[in-house]
């Protein structure tokens, strides 16, 4: 366990210990195992979409960047779901015209599927 920056320090004029440093001193176990989370997994998965905000800003429109932004955010989430981007976006395009209610959209989420559920319409010409 490592030891408080704090031992001996942050004290009144009095020579007692100023009491927000007393509950972090007494708390310092615990604050380090929050401050040793590691964050790559999260930073990883954002900076696809940090590079995408900055060709965002040449959409050529507001309306344009908004479809992008939330075309992006379909592809990211389907990641982050364990879809393929591309059999999902397949699989969304196909049904999404045949979704008449507000749960039939839902069901179209990547939260909702399963890379068993994604299945191609037959091809009808």
């Amino acid at each position: 366990m490592p030891s408080s920056p704090w031992r001996g320090k942050a004290t009144r004029r009095s020579g007692r210990p100023w009491p927000p440093s007393r509950y972090a001193r007494n708390l310092w176990p615990q604050l380090t195992t929050y401050l040793a989370i590691d964050n790559n997994a999260t930073e990883n998965t954002i900076h696809p979409f940090v590079i995408g905000r900055k060709g965002w800003l040449f959409a050529g429109s507001p309306k344009g960047a908004d479809a992008s932004a939330m075309l992006y955010t379909l592809v990211e989430t389907a990641k982050a779901n364990g879809l393929d981007p591309h059999a999902y976006l397949t699989h969304v395009f196909e049904h999404l015209p045949r979704a008449r209610t507000e749960d039939a959209v839902r069901a179209l989420l990547p939260q909702q599927l399963a890379m068993a559920d994604i299945t191609p319409l037959p091809q009808s010409w």
